[in-house]
């Protein structure tokens, strides 16, 4: 008995394997960095942030 080589389909679905692995690590990792951006960012400088009161508002009380 002769050890065969890997068969044609096998190749082809670990190619697609790694290449969704990679997809998928990209994707995690755009999420990651877009969350460390928008936490890195000061409130008062962010006018979409909930609590965001402007400057001068706050200035005439």
């Amino acid at each position: 008995m002769a050890i065969q080589r890997e068969h044609e389909l096998h190749s082809r679905r670990r190619g697609r394997n790694v290449a969704m692995g990679l997809i998928l690590g990209g994707l995690v990792a755009m999420i990651f960095a877009v969350s460390i951006v928008k936490l890195s960012q000061s409130q008062s400088e962010d006018s979409t942030a909930p609590n965001y009161v402007p400057a001068t508002a706050g200035a005439s009380e």
